[in-house]
């Protein structure tokens, strides 16, 4: 079986709401689908979403470099060589950890259909049986995230995350305005996405939420700053997730050796995909780390792989795999029980995608052969 043909759409997925963080308010989803077909005619659909401020690149570098470096160099290869398929690619160009994923993706789904396996069998098997979901809720007034809560909560939802980080006052006012709305039996989790910048600024916010019964707080600090992780670890007994610091094995190491964290939040999108994710999940499990596999906010394609990977670990005990209920139309159609997900037991990703809406949100595409 040989790659015979690639081919790359840029889409731009339609959101029901703005999604809003500390860095970004974003009001569609730009992502970058492959469909990679073999000479025996299966295909496997992978996907892109790149974030500027995490990885570097742009939806637009992103589908550049699939079409004009990436592509043209796995034409012919076997798709189920993952490994290998990998290293073409690491060779062919540094870094792109998005650009990869969604070959990397593309390349699971159809050695899932040619086996006529779920992805997770190819990842060692089925572990958890369901995961429960948490509800994201973006950055605005106390208020409304506070009528957004209490909207979710009466829909069945038992977690949240809130989106923080763009002042630490302001910020402490829409974590209490939740937890008074929602009640201290439910689960809320802290995303900053690093903007509280410094270890002692997170410090001194953290004291003023000593009695907020968080669950976690994710990335206050800049990506780089793993030792303020670690005295922000060492200081406080809130839990501790490493977000937008953890790229692949060379900051994975760095964590594990500085204590640096309490649980990682791995995404397909920062290492490069399914296989170079798995890897960090071993690293972490041989730390006792336990890890998160988070979103970018990705379609069914994307998220399903997720899932796979979250669904095959023991280590992996949460997910944030939540982009397709936030979208007005998706390509695929990966199923969600609320407050649950639904994972298929189809070959390959288990997600249908469907080409029509595929073509009416494409802006551009292109294909190799």
């Amino acid at each position: 079986m040989r790659i015979k043909k690639i081919e790359v759409y840029a889409i731009k997925l339609p959101l029901i709401e703005p999604f809003v963080i500390s860095y970004a308010r974003y009001d569609t989803m730009p992502s970058i689908i492959t469909k990679i077909t073999t000479d025996d005619g299966i295909v496997g659909y992978g996907e892109g979403v790149p974030d500027e401020h995490v990885t570097g690149e742009t939806w637009e570098s992103t589908y550049h470099v699939l079409k004009s470096k990436i592509a043209p160099e796995l034409i012919g290869q076997n798709p189920m060589d993952i490994e290998y398929i990998h290293e073409i690619m690491d060779k062919t160009m540094y870094g792109i950890p998005t650009a990869k994923a969604a070959i990397d993706i593309a390349c699971y789904d159809i050695a899932g259909k040619k086996l006529g396996v779920p992805v997770y069998t190819l990842l060692g098997g089925r572990y958890h049986q369901n995961f429960s979901l948490t509800k994201v809720l973006s950055i605005d007034s106390p208020k409304r995230m506070a009528d957004e809560a209490e909207k979710y909560l009466n829909e069945g939802y038992t977690s949240f995350k809130l989106k923080v980080g763009t002042d630490p006052m302001e910020d402490v006012k829409r974590i209490r305005a939740v937890r008074e709305r929602v009640g201290e039996e439910v689960s809320i989790r802290i995303d900053v996405n690093q903007g509280w910048k410094t270890s002692a600024a997170t410090l001194k916010v953290l004291r003023m939420l000593e009695d907020m019964f968080l669950e976690w707080i994710e990335q206050p600090v800049v990506a780089d700053n793993i030792d303020g992780m670690a005295e922000i670890k060492s200081k406080t007994t809130v839990p501790l997730m490493i977000d937008e610091g953890l790229h692949g094995p060379k900051t994975m190491r760095e964590i594990i050796a500085k204590r640096a964290a309490d649980k990682v939040n791995i995404k397909l999108m920062k290492c490069g995909g399914i296989y170079p994710a798995l890897k960090l999940a071993h690293m972490a499990e041989m730390a006792a780390i336990e890890c998160q596999v988070g979103s970018m906010v990705e379609s069914s394609v994307a998220s399903a792989a997720g899932l796979h990977l979250a669904f095959s670990k023991k280590i992996i005990t949460s997910m944030e795999l939540t982009g397709p209920l936030k979208f007005s139309k998706d390509i695929g159609n990966l199923k969600y029980d609320v407050p649950y997900v639904k994972l298929s037991n189809k070959p390959g990703l288990g997600v249908d995608v469907d080409e029509s809406i595929l073509k009416e949100l494409t802006l551009v595409s292109d294909q190799i052969v």
